[in-house]
């Protein structure tokens, strides 16, 4: 295929769990891909490795102290080489990118997906913080450009395949399935106790650390269910959580005339990744198929918010909106960061991300300046309760 048919795919996070498996699609594809920027916080090794192998127009390291070694490894390669973080918001505008992955985790994923869709580029969003904590502003910013945001979340990219063709059918519910995570079914007393170490063994899905941790303590859901109401267009209401411990079912829509369409398949990112970069076609795939009589029995159960207190958590903030789905999101990104140092217990977490909620000043109506100051002023809050 010529190169200038090619999608030309920016990746914003390219050395984490999403952005390498992103990177394996365009390797399997090159006719239909070209890797046009990668960018990495401080992975300056493997970031300089793919740039050599994938040969993108450009690659930003965001930690400034590494730029030397990046630009002295690349610079004879023709490889475009910027630092900082306010180079992923230029390199998104570039007219040569035609599909921005945000594959960043957390809070720094809002930044640069505003200025992709400022510049009219479509999304595929991996980065569900972005919509946790600003989601009006992003779904109004795209509607204004005329932006499509494809979701990359397995949950979420199962409800989209889901409502591809009923786009007319009102939704009557969604329901999104939880694994469960590597303590389903544990106690409070049991989880008073976990090290990281039993936290970081999910059993169905490799994921980065973050988002591991927010899968055993169920954050993940409650981000993941403000990530659906925006994408949309949902209500609170509308959207039920289960546990599905096979990890089959990814996710489940309910239509007005009580019919169900699921979407399963094998726990495997890269079916949705794929999806959201070459949608609206399904394009072959060597991924491993799913057979029923080795899954002889699915199972669901309610999940247990008293125990999972992230999950209640998730949805009061969902109700009270403003900036308060950013406290939460600012509040449990330092929490995760203070129990993989082990400066806070499992289920601290919580206690952390509640006290912010209860005292950082609530905004009705919040800017983007707004959004910028709650999360600066959260995160120095949860790191004084946590020391």
């Amino acid at each position: 295929m010529e190169e200038s048919s090619k999608k030309h795919i920016a990746i914003l996070g390219s050395t984490g769990s999403i952005g390498t498996q992103a990177l394996e699609v365009i390797e399997a594809h090159p006719d239909l891909f070209q890797a046009e920027v990668l960018t990495a916080q401080n992975n300056a090794h493997l970031l300089i490795q793919q740039a050599i192998k994938f040969k993108p127009n450009a690659v930003v390291i965001v930690n400034e102290t590494l730029y030397d070694q990046v630009f002295d490894a690349l610079d004879p390669h023709d490889i475009k080489v910027y630092a900082g973080s306010g180079a992923l918001g230029s390199v998104v505008q570039m007219d040569s990118v035609d599909l921005v992955l945000t594959a960043l985790v957390g809070y720094s994923g809002l930044m640069p997906t505003i200025k992709a869709i400022e510049a009219k580029k479509s999304i595929a969003l991996a980065n569900k913080e972005t919509l946790v904590v600003a989601g009006e502003l992003i779904t109004n910013l795209a509607k204004e450009n005329a932006v499509n945001i494809y979701p990359v979340d397995s949950e979420h990219s199962a409800i989209f395949q889901c409502i591809v063709g009923e786009f007319h059918n009102p939704i009557e519910k969604i329901v999104l399935t939880a694994s469960g995570g590597p303590f389903r079914g544990k106690d409070r007393a049991f989880l008073a106790t976990v090290a990281k170490e039993q936290a970081l063994k999910h059993p169905n899905w490799d994921m980065g650390a973050k988002v591991t941790i927010d899968s055993a303590s169920l954050m993940n859901k409650g981000l993941e269910v403000m990530e659906a109401k925006w994408l949309f267009g949902l209500e609170l209401e509308q959207i039920e959580v289960i546990v599905h411990a096979q990890s089959i079912i990814h996710s489940i829509v309910q239509f007005e005339d009580g019919s169900m369409k699921a979407q399963m398949g094998l726990p495997d990112m890269k079916l949705p990744i794929q999806f959201a970069m070459t949608y609206p076609n399904r394009v072959k795939s060597d991924f491993p198929r799913f057979d029923f009589l080795n899954y002889p029995s699915l199972t669901f159960e309610k999940p247990d918010m008293e125990v999972f207190r992230n999950l209640a958590l998730a949805f009061e903030s969902m109700k009270a909106g403003g900036n308060m789905p950013c406290i939460l999101n600012a509040a449990n990104e330092v929490a995760v960061s203070g129990f993989l140092k082990d400066q806070v217990g499992f289920l601290e977490m919580s206690d952390v991300v509640e006290r912010c909620m209860q005292e950082i000043s609530f905004l009705k109506n919040p800017t983007y300046e707004d959004y910028v100051l709650t999360d600066k002023e959260t995160r120095q809050k949860a790191l004084e309760i946590i020391s």
